[in-house]
C-alpha cells in the first residue's frame, strides 16, 4: 500500500511540472523552407510579404530605405527604372534586408544564377532545392544587377515606355514581364510605396514637389522620413538620440556634431540634420 502511495504521488508530482512549462510550438507558412516567427519586443512589427517571409520593424524597413534610396535615386536617373519600385522590390525580395539571401549573398532582388552569370554562387531553397543564386561582394553590386538586367533584358524593354513616374503601371509591368510567378506581386509592391511613401523618391529624381497624404495611415517615424528632403529628421514624440542614431546607423557623436548639440536634449518638433 504505502509503495502504491509513492507511486501516485510521484506520478502527480510530475504532471504538475510538465503543465507548468510553456509549450514551444513552430508554424510553417507555405513552403517549408520558411519558417513564421513572431515577435515580442514592445516595437511595431509586421510581417513582410515578401519571398523569404520575415517579421520585421518599420524601423527596419525604414532604415533600409535610408540607406539605399540614394542608389536607387541614382540608378533611375541612369537607366529609367522608379527609386520606388526599385526600393520596394529591395524590401520585397530581401525582407528588408534581412533575408538569407541578403545577409549570406549580398542578394537583394533574388536573383538566380542563369546561363550569363559567371561570378560567385550560392544555393538555396526556393522554388526548388538548391537553386543557383547569384552571390554580391557587397549591396551596391546587387542593385547594379538589377539595372543591368532590367534595362538590358529583352523581356523588359516595354516597361521603358511607361511614365517614370508611374510606379503602379511599372509593378504591373514587372509581373508581366514574367519578374515573379506571385500572382499579388504588384499589389505587394504598391503597398510598400504608398506606405513608406517611396514615390517621394522618384519626384526627387523628376524635380518635382511631393505632397504628403497626412490621412494615410502612417507611423510618425515614416511621416518623418517623407519630408522633402531625405537627410533631415523630425523629432517625434518619445525620440531619444540613441533611437534616432540606431533608426539611421549613425553614431551619437555624429549626429551630435552634425546638428551642433552639446548635450543629450532633444525636443519633439526639432529637425535633426541627418548625412
Amino acid at each position: 500500500m504505502y509503495k502504491k502511495i509513492v507511486i501516485i504521488v510521484t506520478i502527480l508530482t510530475l504532471i504538475g511540472c510538465s503543465s507548468s512549462k510553456s509549450p514551444i510550438v513552430t508554424t510553417k507558412t507555405g513552403n517549408s523552407k520558411y519558417k513564421k516567427t513572431t515577435s515580442t519586443t514592445n516595437k511595431k512589427t509586421e510581417t513582410t510579404q515578401s519571398t523569404p517571409r520575415a517579421v520585421v520593424t518599420s524601423d527596419l524597413i525604414n532604415g533600409y530605405v535610408f540607406h539605399y534610396k540614394d542608389i536607387a535615386m541614382s540608378n533611375m536617373r541612369n537607366y529609367g527604372i522608379p527609386a520606388s519600385i526599385i526600393l520596394a522590390q529591395g524590401i520585397l525580395e530581401s525582407a528588408a534586408g534581412q533575408s538569407t539571401l541578403a545577409q549570406t549573398a549580398n542578394n537583394h532582388f533574388g536573383i538566380k544564377c542563369y546561363k550569363d552569370w559567371t561570378g560567385e554562387t550560392i544555393n538555396y531553397d526556393d522554388d526548388s532545392l538548391q537553386e543557383c543564386f547569384r552571390k554580391y561582394k557587397n549591396p551596391q553590386q546587387s542593385y547594379q544587377d538589377h539595372a543591368d538586367i532590367l534595362s538590358k533584358r529583352t523581356r523588359y524593354a516595354t516597361l521603358f515606355s511607361l511614365p517614370k513616374g508611374d510606379y503602379k503601371a511599372w509593378a504591373k509591368g514587372l509581373k508581366a514581364a514574367g519578374y515573379a510567378t506571385d500572382p499579388s506581386y504588384p499589389e505587394k509592391l504598391i503597398n510598400y510605396i504608398e506606405r513608406y511613401h517611396l514615390d517621394q523618391y522618384d519626384n526627387m529624381v523628376l524635380g518635382k514637389d511631393y505632397i504628403l497624404d497626412k490621412s494615410q495611415n502612417a507611423s510618425p517615424s515614416t511621416r518623418a522620413v517623407a519630408s522633402r528632403n531625405a537627410n533631415q529628421y523630425e523629432v517625434q514624440k518619445g525620440d531619444t538620440l540613441y533611437s534616432i542614431s540606431k533608426k539611421f546607423n549613425i553614431s551619437i557623436e555624429e549626429l551630435k556634431k552634425q546638428n551642433n548639440i552639446f548635450d543629450n536634449a532633444i525636443s519633439i518638433g526639432q529637425t535633426i540634420q541627418i548625412k
